[in-house]
């Protein structure tokens, strides 16, 4: 073990308290205490040593390991260095760490402008966000500071409105954004390959991307389309549209689709409930063939996401060879989140076990499902209650009238007729021809009203309309109470408390410090179990409180 180059990184947080105490630079600790102290320093260099048969670990006090018994040295160990450092480098962050694009706005401006101001790379969630609202957000992103702010937005399939998700990719193409996360794609789209082949050019070191793709996938298949080029047959359509020159559309043909992939496992909202650990190292397997395969002068980073709620966990993620890690449940309940109050305290008190699959809006009639919060809220019972019914029946008419009654008044709120005459209007507005549709085919009308219901209950839970509490829609995976069980009884577990940057930071430290323990103890050191457990530190610079 030789020490590595000079470089040291800025240190986020205070270097004081009792978990830097206990252990004095150049001598030598055997003890539990002694040993626990100095894993916790990982920005220090760590000598291991051997007297009379144990071993034990002296921090470097700038004179050098200590005389006799000296077996080997770590250098520091930094957060920043955790990842790959060219996703640093790519992103012009400080960290490899990427705060998730909740939908419907939850992961709001001021989210992506706070993860920016910690070295964090933010994406705003506008997935279920008119395009106007889009265009406004888009404004307060660009005031954001700094010449080249990282922060980047999301476009979600829309299998039901393939209008909106073009009209999302003409406006995130005019208004420049540089980063977008695509998120539910099973394969690429027109919208997705034209912005990805938009602006790409030839430069000194290869094909220069004005546009960076960030997609999310949890299958081996799709990971496989999104590391390989463009589909020949998209890009000629794109190029007969002339939505991208020839130039663009050759240089495409070359370079993969996307140069970060996030590894999606089992999280809040969509998911394939598959774990991690599993995932992973298949898709990074994969993508070692992928780059074979096609030659590629760049790099394929691969990141991930799913189930990171502790250090341990995120610690993990880049043992498995993760480029970077991407939150999204344990960021709901931050100061910067666009939940209400309400729904914030309701995540904040979720253990790893309350969360259950339900029903999905926007894959409704494909039976699709979304992870949620179970604690507190009846919506997935009702929303599967209503798939149950969709089934089950031809059309709203079918429907016996007790079941109707029942329906009405313990979920809708309102009568099967004030409920559709919102939803035509919302549909009149949006895609009238999903009203033609309806008036053909009965059922698809029932599918209509239905996702009015769970459509709305995300809404519900985004205003903090207490009146519907009990049909709050949170999207929210296993990592949330991961997170609330190590906060716990510290300052992260006020609801008031928990800034974006703060959660991300202290995950990096703390994933930094499970990595120490872990390489102590893989070189003989016996370390004890209770130095794998970081507790969240306040750190410097950042502000507490709403």
């Amino acid at each position: 073990m030789a020490a590595g180059p000079d470089v040291r990184p800025q240190a986020h947080g205070r270097e004081d308290g009792a978990h830097l105490r206990g252990v004095a630079a150049g001598q030598a600790v055997f003890d539990e205490a002694g040993i626990v102290a100095a894993v916790g320093r990982v920005r220090e260099r760590a000598h291991l040593v051997v007297l009379d048969g144990r071993v034990g670990v002296a921090l470097d006090d700038g004179g050098g390991p200590p005389p006799g018994g000296h077996v080997g040295t770590l250098p520091p160990l930094y957060p920043e260095w955790l990842g790959d450092r060219s996703f640093c480098q790519a992103h012009g962050v400080r960290f490899p760490y990427v705060v998730g694009e909740m939908a419907n706005g939850i992961a709001t401006t001021g989210m992506v402008a706070a993860a920016a101001r910690a070295g964090l790379l933010g994406f705003f969630g506008a997935a279920g966000l008119p395009v106007a609202a889009v265009d406004r957000a888009l404004d307060e992103l660009a005031a954001t500071p700094g010449e080249h702010a990282p922060w980047g937005v999301n476009l979600i399939r829309s299998p039901h409105e393939p209008a909106t998700e073009n009209r999302v990719a003409d406006l995130l193409l005019r208004r420049g954004v540089r980063r977008v996360s695509v998120s539910a794609f099973t394969e690429p789209s027109l919208a997705v390959v034209r912005c990805a082949a938009t602006g790409l050019r030839r430069g000194p070191h290869g094909v220069h991307r004005r546009v960076r793709l960030f997609p999310k996938v949890s299958h081996p298949v799709v990971a496989e389309r999104f590391m390989s080029p463009a589909p020949a047959a998209l890009l000629r359509a794109l190029v007969d549209d002339g939505h991208l020159t020839r130039e663009e559309a050759e240089l495409a043909g070359h370079v993969p689709l996307a140069e970060d992939i996030t590894v999606e496992g089992d999280s809040g909202g969509h998911t394939d409930n598959r774990p991690l650990v599993a995932l992973l190292p298949a898709i990074t397997a994969l993508r070692d063939e992928v780059v074979r395969r096609f030659g590629y002068r760049e790099p394929v980073r691969v990141g991930a996401a799913g189930g990171l709620g502790s250090p341990a966990g995120v610690a993990a993620a880049f043992a498995l060879g993760a480029a970077y890690v991407l939150t999204g449940s344990v960021n709901q309940a931050a100061v910067e989140s666009g939940l209400s109050a309400d729904a914030k305290e309701m995540v904040a008190a979720a253990d790893i076990s309350d969360v259950v699959m339900a029903p999905a809006a926007d894959l409704f009639e494909f039976g699709g499902k979304v992870q949620v919060l179970s604690r507190g809220t009846m919506y997935a019972v009702r929303a599967a209650k209503l798939y149950e019914l969709y089934v089950g029946h031809s059309s709203l008419e079918e429907i016996p009238d007790r079941v109707r009654l029942k329906l009405e008044r313990e979920v809708l709120h309102a009568s099967l007729e004030e409920v559709w005459a919102e939803t035509a209007r919302f549909w009149q507005a949006v895609d009238p021809g999903q009203l033609v549709h309806a008036e053909a085919e009965p059922k698809h009308r029932m599918a209509l009203l239905f996702r009015w219901y769970l459509g709305r209950s995300s809404h519900w839970a985004i205003d903090g309309e207490r009146a519907r509490r009990a049909d709050y829609q949170v999207w929210c995976g296993p990592a949330m109470g991961a997170f609330n069980r190590w906060a716990a009884g510290s300052h992260l577990a006020p609801v008031g408390n928990r800034s974006v940057g703060d959660i991300g930071l202290n995950l990096l430290e703390g994933a930094a410090v499970v990595t120490r323990a872990q390489q102590l103890r893989s070189h003989g050191l016996p370390v004890p179990a209770r130095a794998f457990a970081f507790t969240p530190r306040r750190l410097a610079g950042e502000r507490h409180g709403a």
